[in-house]
């Protein structure tokens, strides 16, 4: 059986599964569900640490340490890795007064793992879950080299952008009802679940 890998870059994954109403969710079960029919060979998951200011407060510490045991339980996972960029912080948005974040080093990752498994004959399939257009040119790489890609992407604000939607091969719409279907079985907190999707 082909192979296939799992990229999620994680800000785009928060954000949609916001807007589906924040499920717990069961990432390893994810995992395995996204891959089928496929052998897993990996799963990818690019995200930043939260911002914390030069005089943290106790908020932004302990949103902190949050998001490391969310990403250390990750890494504990079955054929799971974490791909750990920075947060730069870019001043504050005029009208609205947030603070305003770019995300760095994530895309290149992301990109730079796809095509190296696709050049590498790795896996024959490649899921993306972002909505970015910067990866355009390592979809184009990888499909070049015989990989299908399928794209999972949220809708409304999260629409993926048209250029990588008309890119990809196969499309999928990430919806309340399929998150849902990758919940934590139990209804304690566990390891892996997120504790604070929020930067």
């Amino acid at each position: 059986m082909s192979a296939a890998a799992i990229f999620v870059d994680g800000g785009y994954f928060d954000r949609v599964s916001r807007d589906c109403g924040s499920p717990r969710i069961d990432f390893g079960k994810l995992a395995t569900e996204l891959a089928r029919p496929n052998e897993l060979l990996r799963t990818y998951y690019y995200h930043c640490l939260p911002y914390v200011s030069p005089v943290p407060t106790p908020e932004e510490l302990e949103r902190l340490e949050g998001k490391k045991r969310f990403f250390s339980a990750l890494n504990r996972l079955n054929r799971f890795e974490v791909r750990e960029g920075k947060l730069e912080y870019r001043g504050t948005d005029r009208e609205s007064e947030r603070p305003i974040f770019e995300q760095k080093r994530v895309d290149i990752y992301l990109g730079v793992d796809l095509v190296l498994l696709a050049v590498k004959q790795r896996v024959s399939r490649a899921i993306l879950i972002t909505g970015d257009s910067d990866f355009l040119p390592a979809i184009r790489a990888a499909k070049n080299e015989g990989v299908l890609v399928h794209l999972f992407h949220g809708t409304g604000p999260q629409q993926p952008h048209r250029d990588l939607w008309e890119e990809v091969d196969d499309r999928t719409v990430i919806t309340p009802e399929l998150l849902r279907s990758f919940l934590l079985a139990a209804p304690e907190r566990r390891p892996y679940e997120s504790p604070d999707l929020a930067l």
